[in-house]
């Protein structure tokens, strides 16, 4: 294991490296500079400015500076503030709407696809697969405006925006339920059509059938012998889902006003802010990466079968 390990994080280091690339060019691509809003900035202030923030250097010196120095490299927008600043403080409030909705998707979805796979081509199984189906024909930004419009302007169960009442500091507001179900039923539909899938597959296997002839009694078969290969497929899409659900979380956090990391994100992107975009890609790049490690992992010590040679 400690040899597969070592060899993924070697693979991963040119991928970061090409990511950082792709993501620094494109944004010098972009028309536009970090202080063309600054309409009374004159060109002598301009100067320094671009001196200050090393701006006037060639582009693979600006590219190596970045990587080697850019937690404590300083926001173009936010002089005061270094790039791990920002994340430090804005991450948590992303990690827990991601958390909090990946929790809503796995609940959600392993169970509808469970009820399913339990009476196939029967009504049980067509009404979770048919909503399934809906929620993956629903994306986030239009899921999101419904659920206001129902459950705070309609209904006014929820606040329709806001994060953890008003500090933020709260684990758990009901201004937090509408995002996380946004956020959360979009790949609870992915996760129901996965497990229903897989959990059809174990269920018609040799060792489930030997189990029923033993007599042993359907929860035992269930949770004992047939979830532990019937959601294997979930554990491999969790690696996927958990990428879309950070990519998701800007979305869901302009919609719902959420002071999180994607906020400034997008911010950082239409400013121009060319440290703070490239600090939150490369952030959210190694933290898909530790993830998928971590599902492959997972899904050899579920699965004998497999080896992490191969």
């Amino acid at each position: 294991m400690l040899k597969f390990i070592f060899r993924r994080i070697l693979e991963t280091v040119p991928v970061l490296l090409c990511v950082a690339a792709m993501t620094f060019f494109m944004c010098r691509l972009a028309p536009g500079g970090p202080f063309d809003d600054d309409k009374q900035v004159t060109p002598e202030v301009r100067e320094q400015l671009n001196k200050q923030f090393n701006l006037d250097k060639p582009l693979y010196a600006q590219f190596y500076q970045y990587l080697v120095n850019l937690p404590n490299l300083q926001s173009f927008k936010y002089p005061s503030r270094t790039v791990g600043d920002i994340i430090s403080q804005k991450f948590p409030v992303s990690a827990k709407l991601g958390f909090l909705a990946m929790c809503i998707a796995l609940s959600i979805g392993i169970m509808f696809g469970v009820i399913a796979s339990l009476r196939p081509n029967s009504y049980i199984d067509y009404i979770p697969s048919s909503l399934a189906m809906i929620g993956i024909c629903l994306p986030t930004f239009v899921m999101g405006p419904i659920l206001i419009y129902i459950f705070s302007l309609k209904l006014k169960w929820l606040p329709a925006t806001g994060w953890g009442g008003f500090d933020g500091d709260i684990f758990f507001a009901s201004d937090m339920i509408l995002p996380s179900l946004t956020l959360g039923l979009f790949y609870a539909a992915y996760i129901s059509r996965l497990t229903r899938g897989g959990m059809l597959d174990i269920l018609t296997q040799d060792y489930i059938r030997t189990a029923k002839a033993k007599g042993a009694s359907a929860p035992r078969i269930l949770l004992k012998h047939a979830l532990r290969g019937g959601l294997l497929p979930v554990i491999s899409f969790m690696g996927p889902a958990v990428a879309g659900l950070i990519a998701g979380s800007f979305v869901i956090e302009t919609i719902f006003n959420i002071p999180g990391l994607g906020q400034d994100f997008v911010k950082s992107a239409f400013n121009r802010d060319y440290t703070l975009v490239l600090g939150v890609v490369m952030f959210y790049a190694t933290l898909i990466v530790t993830l998928n490690l971590i599902v492959d992992i997972l899904q050899v010590s579920l699965n004998p079968k497999l080896k992490f040679q191969s």
